[in-house]
């Protein structure tokens, strides 16, 4: 291993990053446990995996910098928030995740541009694509959970869970590598 004597903005930026997916990876599972706890099984399994998701995006961090010859460091993480007024109030907190992170990557990769750093801004197009997704899964879902708030019901939440493909579609080939592998 090589000792980083200079650091790129990118590489501090992406080890932060780390940190964020972590983070990311922490909420879920806290907003997963608050659905288990309010009898919502499939808003429950659908956080707990968007939890391995984040986690395995940190990895995907991780396997870059390692692969990269960059000093890797598995920082903690913040507290994170869980305790909910309503399911409405977990998703819209789940949706300004995902836009903070889509901030947060396409910062990442204008950073690897402006630095000249091809390798960076080729491994930050993935989580570009990845974060068009997981913010358009989101505002479904907080829309599905506005429909079934006002109708009253919050089991057409997990009707629509239960039977749609929200988010995750699934293995992709294109993903970058996953240190230790993708859970």
């Amino acid at each position: 291993m090589t000792a980083d004597t200079t650091r790129s903005q990118f590489e501090t930026l992406l080890r932060e990053q780390v940190r964020n997916e972590f983070t990311a990876s922490q909420q879920y599972i806290a907003l997963a446990v608050w659905f288990d706890d309010q009898d919502l099984p499939q808003l429950a399994s659908h956080f707990y995996k968007q939890a391995l998701e984040e986690r395995n995006h940190a990895m995907m961090m991780v396997q870059f910098l390692l692969d990269n010859d960059l000093r890797v460091s598995i920082p903690g993480v913040p507290d994170v928030h869980n305790d909910f007024k309503s399911v409405r109030e977990g998703v819209e907190l789940a949706l300004q995740q995902e836009k903070t992170v889509t901030d947060d990557i396409t910062t990442l990769a204008k950073t690897a541009r402006a630095e000249g750093n091809y390798l960076g801004e080729q491994f930050m197009q993935w989580f570009l694509k990845e974060q068009v997704e997981e913010v358009s899964a989101m505002a479904t879902l907080l829309a599905i959970v506005e429909r079934a708030e006002q109708s009253g019901n919050l089991f057409h939440v997990e009707d629509f869970l239960a039977r749609e493909t929200v988010g995750d579609q699934g293995t992709d080939p294109t993903a970058p590598a996953t240190a230790g592998g993708a859970l």
